[in-house]
């Protein structure tokens, strides 16, 4: 489903709901043990890693679901949610969508499956009284309704430095990309609270693999070697010469590390810190370097640190 028709409107509601939210120290140590050199394309993940995440993640099966919030994100999008009886649920039935696309999923061999969210929403519309959905269900109405209940539920905002470190990276000559668990609303983050786009923050679009478009999530390896591919293809840029930065050891390292990738665990951030100490995936993983700070990349890659 095409966003354009809406995006201003969608972009300033980004803003609306954003407030400025801190890191929260993890108690972790900068560690660098081997040298990061010869890279030539850097790759991003999104929460938790260039954008503070209230929850820690995006929100999609991830953050307790709030009654009132999807209501509330009903009658924001121009239905009708104080109309509804205190028997329907509306998020049990968003999660229960969501449950029976991942089910369907697995059962077509997908390990990791991810859903697009429109279509979770539309799901859950169609089961809704008629005069809760009065007009019907529209495209416009739809990306309303995804972005009010994601950004209630999981508040976000840019790490510090991240567009000082950006800038300075795109000017090494870099490629930036992005690999992330993600929806239709992630890239429009960046436009809303950067005020910039992808391509004139320095990002390489055909660089940038999102989950929701694959039906496949991170740790799939699958959702890397899409951009991998691309940095092979159009840029000749091996996985020796490509850094992945991510704050999570099992669907960040670990997967990027098996495709041949440099790493940097991003630990600048106790809510989205993930370390997996017992996951028997993670035992082998280990980051090139740990860092607290975005900025610090720049020192890293000019081998300032």
């Amino acid at each position: 489903m095409s966003v354009a028709a809406n995006e201003h409107e969608l972009l300033q509601r980004i803003e609306s709901l954003s407030r400025p939210l801190a890191p929260e120290p993890t108690g972790v140590r900068p560690k660098r043990w081997s040298p990061v050199v010869g890279i030539r394309a850097v790759l991003f993940d999104v929460y938790g890693t260039l954008f503070i995440s209230g929850v820690g993640d995006i929100s999609i099966g991830n953050a307790e679901s709030d009654e009132q919030v999807a209501r509330d994100a009903l009658t924001a999008a121009g239905w009708h949610g104080n109309r509804l009886s205190e028997e329907i649920k509306v998020t049990r039935l968003f999660e229960e969508a969501i449950r029976k696309t991942h089910d369907r999923l697995r059962s077509a061999g997908i390990q990791y499956p991810e859903v697009d969210v429109l279509a979770i929403w539309k799901e859950v519309l169609e089961q809704l009284p008629r005069s809760v959905v009065a007009g019907g269900i529209t495209e416009a109405g739809l990306h309303t309704l995804a972005v009010d209940y994601e950004f209630h539920v999981n508040p976000v905002w840019p790490m510090p430095g991240l567009k000082q470190t950006l800038t300075a990276l795109h000017r090494q000559g870099l490629v930036l990309g992005l690999v992330s668990n993600a929806q239709f609303y992630t890239p429009m983050m960046f436009q809303a609270l950067l005020g910039e786009t992808l391509p004139a923050l320095g990002f390489e679009l055909s660089c940038c693999a999102f989950s929701y478009r694959m039906g496949e999530a991170k740790p799939s390896t699958r959702i890397f070697q899409q951009a991998l591919d691309k940095l092979a293809g159009k840029n000749g840029i091996k996985p020796s010469q490509t850094l992945y930065v991510g704050n999570d050891m099992l669907k960040d390292i670990w997967p990027a590390q098996r495709l041949g990738c440099r790493t940097v665990l991003f630990a600048g951030d106790r809510r989205s810190l993930r370390l997996r100490q017992d996951d028997e995936r993670c035992a082998g993983a280990k980051p090139d370097c740990v860092i607290m700070d975005l900025r610090r990349l720049e020192q890293l890659l000019t081998g300032l640190i």
